[in-house]
């Protein structure tokens, strides 16, 4: 469930194109009005603000936004107004191309998405950056890691509920021998079966290595994986069984200790508010025993804070 607030009577977009440019204009940005217009339309909202914006002004909102704004607040807008697909492809490309390559984050936008979704992306990625996007990945990735997310890439997996109990077992078996039943490990049973099963099936295996063997699956490619392959295994395994738990403990580690990683809090709130963001403030509430904005509160500070509160919601 979405935490984006959208108002119930919603002016045109060409008003807020009109009221848009006059916050710009002057000395300085008026932010509040910024924030209070796009932080509350959904993705059809901004991008129909976006085509008035250029109709009247001849000029890109987006363009118009990073000239304005600065810092934290400026980059979690500049995401936040793309639409989510081409969003996504952004991050993908700043992670593998940029400055500092973030094979983490790489990693956690491709095995955190449904295979539709990756689809639509992978076409979206080629479009806007004139490449595809398994050459980036293998340019800037290697060994288990690299075979992992091309597979997870390229192989259609059902999204349905449906599981068969056998076979979830079998899997179950499957990956015992390949782990932690033999001396090293086969790397290329883990691969197959997480990126071939759905997130219902891959969760239904969790629960059936449990029941044979009293011990979590996480805990098992904990022991028998590293690094950034290990990394992929997990993202793919706690999404299959949470995703909203999956990116409320990805929030907590970004402000955990001294110093917070806005990139990563950033990323997460902005590609969750339109999404499941209310159940990951469930899940971080329950786990923390602190709200979520409560958290942000303390770690953010001045129009970022009230941009990303603003998406993150009141808790309810």
């Amino acid at each position: 469930m979405a935490s984006l607030s959208v108002p119930p009577v919603l002016t045109s977009p060409r008003h807020d194109a009109i009221a848009l440019h006059r916050a710009f204009k002057g000395f300085g940005c008026d932010s509040t009005t910024v924030i209070n217009i796009l932080a509350h339309r959904d993705a059809v909202q901004r991008a129909l603000i976006m085509q008035e914006y250029r109709a009247i002004y001849h000029q890109d909102l987006y363009h118009r936004l990073s000239t304005e704004l600065s810092g934290n607040h400026k980059k979690a807008m500049l995401l936040w107004v793309l639409d989510p697909v081409g969003r996504d492809a952004a991050i993908l490309n700043q992670s593998l191309n940029g400055d500092i390559t973030d094979l983490r984050a790489a990693t956690e936008v491709i095995c955190s998405r449904t295979p539709s979704q990756l689809q639509i992306m992978k076409q979206t990625y080629r479009a806007r950056f004139g490449c595809y996007l398994e050459q980036d990945i293998t340019e800037r990735t290697y060994g288990d890691h690299h075979k992992l997310l091309l597979a997870y890439l390229g192989i259609p997996r059902y999204e349905g509920p449906e599981v068969d109990p056998a076979a979830a077992a079998r899997d179950a078996r499957e990956l015992y021998r390949a782990g932690e039943k033999r001396l090293g490990t086969d790397e290329r049973a883990f691969i197959r079966v997480f990126t071939e099963r759905s997130w219902a099936h891959l969760a239904a295996v969790a629960g059936a290595y449990h029941h044979l063997y009293a011990r979590s699956l996480e805990k098992a490619v904990k022991s028998e994986t590293s690094g950034t392959f290990e990394f992929g295994l997990l993202t793919i395994l706690r999404c299959a069984e949470s995703p909203a738990r999956y990116f409320a403990k990805a929030l907590h580690k970004a402000m955990k200790g001294l110093g917070t990683s806005d990139t990563t809090l950033i990323r997460v709130v902005v590609t969750r508010a339109e999404v499941d963001m209310q159940y990951i403030k469930a899940e971080y509430h329950k786990k923390y025993k602190r709200s979520l904005a409560d958290a942000i509160h303390s770690e953010t500070s001045g129009n970022y804070r009230t941009f990303v509160l603003s998406l993150v919601g009141r808790d309810r």
